[in-house]
């Protein structure tokens, strides 16, 4: 069950990065985060959906163009955190950047989001 909430709410998030329009990306991290959402990313710790809007926006306009976000792993819920690797990568087959996202939830939603980026790596042919 654990599982099951956590994959939801991670793929609701995942989801904000592939929005058809960057006016979608706010309601779907409304529903996937808590409204005080701690995120730590790259540059450090913010707060709040318009933190992580900000660093999703940041993503969806790769200077490489426009990619995908999506989930390559399977959610692993030990305790009370989950975790999953992820993978974006530009329709050309161009850099990719892969990391890990550990996540904490509170009533079905993350409350706080961790970021570990990889390195950029082009795409196996």
């Amino acid at each position: 069950m654990q599982e099951e909430i956590a994959r939801s709410a991670i793929d609701t998030f995942i989801s904000a990065f592939n929005a058809s329009d960057d006016s979608y990306v706010t309601a779907l991290l409304s529903r996937a985060l808590t409204s005080d959402v701690v995120f730590w990313g790259p540059l450090g710790r913010s707060e709040g959906i318009a933190a992580v809007e900000r660093f999703v926006l940041d993503i969806r306009h790769h200077p490489a163009g426009t990619g995908t976000m999506a989930r390559c792993s399977e959610v692993d819920v030990p305790d009370e955190w989950a975790r999953y690797r992820w993978v974006f990568a530009t329709p050309d087959g161009g850099p990719r950047l892969v990391g890990t996202d550990v996540v904490h939830l509170r009533r079905s939603l993350i409350d706080q989001v961790i970021v570990f980026a990889g390195e950029i790596e082009p795409l196996a042919p």
